[in-house]
């Protein structure tokens, strides 16, 4: 059993930074892949950024590379996700996901894996990028 809680949203201005965290607890994620996705209002929820927990690979959607950076601090059992340049867009309820290395080959997968995959779920952060 793993729990994860996220923290670290809240109001930005466009163009300026958060940093996200996610927490785990109940057990290490020594042996898990874990990544950022989001959901705005009316959209479905997508992949932003994935990582492995044995070599480290990272996948970032698109829409995010090159403005946000995801890692991890195995020694805290804790996944970051650096956000900068942020755009109205970003606007969205950020979820932490963590999925066994073992269900998934590459963190592209896992980000484009369904909801029901994931073996477990934060509550999610509110990010809001807005004048």
């Amino acid at each position: 059993q793993v729990q994860l809680v996220e923290s670290g949203g809240g109001l930005v201005q466009p163009g300026g930074s958060l940093r996200l965290s996610c927490a785990a607890s109940g057990s290490t994620l020594d042996y898990y892949a874990t990544g950022w996705f989001r959901q705005a209002p009316g959209k479905e929820r997508e992949g932003v950024s994935c990582i492995s927990s044995s070599d480290g690979s990272i996948y970032y959607a698109d829409s995010v590379k090159g403005r946000f950076t995801i890692s991890r601090d195995n020694a805290k059992n804790t996944v970051y996700l650096q956000m900068n340049s942020l755009k109205p867009e970003d606007t969205a309820v950020y979820y932490c996901a963590a999925i066994l290395d073992l269900r998934i080959t590459t963190p592209q997968v896992m980000c484009a894996a369904t909801e029901d995959d994931m073996d477990y779920w934060g509550k999610g952060t509110l990010v809001t990028v807005s004048s």
